[in-house]
């Protein structure tokens, strides 16, 4: 009876975790992601990603001459912003286990925790 009990306790315990990860380099935001998702993996978590959001590019005209004289000369600067983004259903203590991995730099990950609301009898 103790171990039903627990096993129910465990399934409902599960929160809906979603991993944003942003930056500016495709390569170091692929490999974090197959990181996390053989973290996962090996866990035997339910997981769903990485899911690709369109890239945004942000791009700046600017003039070449400092004094604005002279030929009508143009510089373009872009930047362009990858997205990720990867849903685990697990407890917060094995997201813990799973994001302990080293992130490199220039890659921002934010986590949020969805909980779902219990069915009161």
């Amino acid at each position: 009876m103790d171990k039903a009990v627990k096993n129910i306790k465990n399934e409902n315990s599960r929160d809906h975790i979603r991993i944003t990860l942003t930056s500016k380099k495709v390569a170091a935001l692929e490999k974090i992601c197959e990181n996390i998702i053989k973290g996962s993996k090996g866990k035997n978590l339910k997981i769903k990603g990485p899911t690709r959001i369109p890239t945004k590019i942000m791009v700046i005209t600017t003039r070449k001459s400092p004094c604005g004289e002279g030929t009508n000369t143009w510089d373009r600067f872009e930047i362009r912003v990858h997205k990720r983004v990867i849903d685990l259903f697990s407890s917060e203590d094995n997201l813990k286990q799973v994001t302990s991995i080293n992130i490199e730099t220039g890659v921002e990950v934010e986590v949020t925790i969805i909980t779902r609301k219990r069915k009161r009898n």
